[in-house]
């Protein structure tokens, strides 16, 4: 089984208590483990695969709970970096009556945001190991070059690379700063995760099969288009397959797209699948079970505490 290395930020989620409320009317906040790249390692790893976790947290109690989070889910944790100049990340979250969400980030630096290109070392990866990463640590910091530096490293070793873009336009100064830079780091990676929500705003094509068509630039081979409750496809320049979604009682959508992925990477991971010659059965399969994946993780609240055990998944995977 290959590793799957997840590189970005790690943070708190702070969940309201009241759904169907703005953020100034929330009265409770509950904490909860979080942050992109932390659920989708998180997400490897609970399903039962090997994940690392490479980021940078604050010298704080915050801090401490992630690493003992991460930890106890078999994440690990020997890639993740401590730090006295900056806090650890926060994100407040408000929840709409559909387990929607809306989103308010503390981070201004944050821990994350330090971790630097020095502090990644080649040798961590080797041959058909796994990188993904996403575009909220992309902003102009350290931790960009930090991506550019862990993504040339792992491709030197003929690891693999997925990119999930997971966009938060309010953490980027303008839009299309937020959109170039997507577009800038997509030709670096073999696997591409887009939703529906993002797919007009990134390729500025309405037009979806032209939209998607237009992502294979560079080195990505897949594109995984994600449609929340209404599915999932998987495109190749060779086909594409479409799995239907799960009905569910959604409580709260937190962390859903990263479950998917995490559960897909697992999936890659776990069968060594040689992604530039994957088949339409097998991409058919791993999109059915990253929809369970997700679908389940929808029904509690929170990101990595929501996540599903492999014999939860598998109860429902029926081919």
């Amino acid at each position: 089984m290959s590793r799957v290395f997840a590189i970005g930020e790690a943070l708190i989620d702070f969940i309201p208590k009241e759904k169907g409320v703005t953020l100034s009317e929330v009265s409770t906040f509950e904490k909860a483990p979080g942050g992109a790249p932390a659920n989708v390692a998180s997400t490897v790893a609970k399903l039962g695969g090997t994940s690392s976790f490479i980021g940078k947290l604050g010298m704080d109690a915050f801090g401490d709970f992630l690493v003992d989070t991460l930890k106890n889910v078999n994440v690990d944790i020997s890639h993740i970096l401590r730090t006295e100049q900056a806090k650890t990340a926060l994100a407040f979250v408000s929840l709409k009556h559909d387990g929607n969400r809306d989103f308010m980030f503390y981070r201004n630096p944050s821990a994350d945001m330090l971790l630097s290109q020095e502090e990644i070392k080649s040798d961590w990866f080797n041959k058909n190991d796994i990188l993904h990463f996403c575009s909220v640590d992309l902003i102009e910091a350290p931790v960009k070059y930090a991506h550019i530096k862990a993504i040339n490293s792992i491709k030197a070793k003929g690891g693999i690379v997925s990119f999930d873009p997971n966009v938060r336009l309010f953490l980027w100064e303008n839009k299309e700063e937020c959109r170039k830079t997507i577009l800038s780091f997509i030709p670096m990676c073999n696997i591409l995760k887009i939703s529906d929500e993002e797919l007009e705003f990134i390729t500025n094509i309405k037009d979806r099969e032209a939209a998607i068509k237009s992502l294979f630039l560079g080195d990505v081979e897949v594109v995984i288009f994600t449609k929340g409750p209404s599915g999932s496809e998987l495109y190749t320049k060779e086909f594409f397959a479409s799995v239907e979604g799960n009905t569910v009682k959604a409580v709260d959508t937190t962390g859903a797209g990263d479950a998917f992925i995490g559960a897909f990477l697992y999936k890659i991971s776990s069968e060594n699948v040689d992604i530039s010659s994957i088949t339409k059965e097998k991409a058919h399969e791993f999109l059915k079970f990253a929809n369970i994946t997700a679908a389940i993780s929808t029904t509690r609240k929170g990101a990595i505490s929501s996540l599903p055990e492999i014999q939860e998944v598998n109860d429902l995977f029926v081919l």
